[in-house]
């Protein structure tokens, strides 16, 4: 980002309303959880063909949503616990 955009974007931000600040925390929140993703996904897709040429057996929908249900309840524990000591 050149300097004329960022001077720009940080006298915007500083006009906001909490409110709006909070709003712009989230979306920028929501921006880097989606570069994230998609780098999971990128790094997931590459080494796909190895696998395969393995033998590995692609795993069904159920497997996949277990996979999911459990890193989700994992992620849920380690907020919980990152919150819990906040306090």
């Amino acid at each position: 980002m050149n300097a004329t955009v960022e001077q720009r974007l940080i006298s915007r931000i500083k006009t906001l309303s909490p409110q709006q600040l909070a709003e712009v925390e989230d979306f920028v929140e929501f921006l880097a959880s989606k570069t994230r993703r998609r780098a999971a996904i990128d790094r997931l897709l590459a080494i796909a063909p190895a696998l395969e040429a393995d033998g590995v057996e692609p795993m069904s929908e159920e497997e996949i949503a277990a996979e999911v249900k459990a890193a989700r309840a994992e992620r849920r524990a380690r907020q919980a616990a990152g919150t819990s000591g906040a306090g």
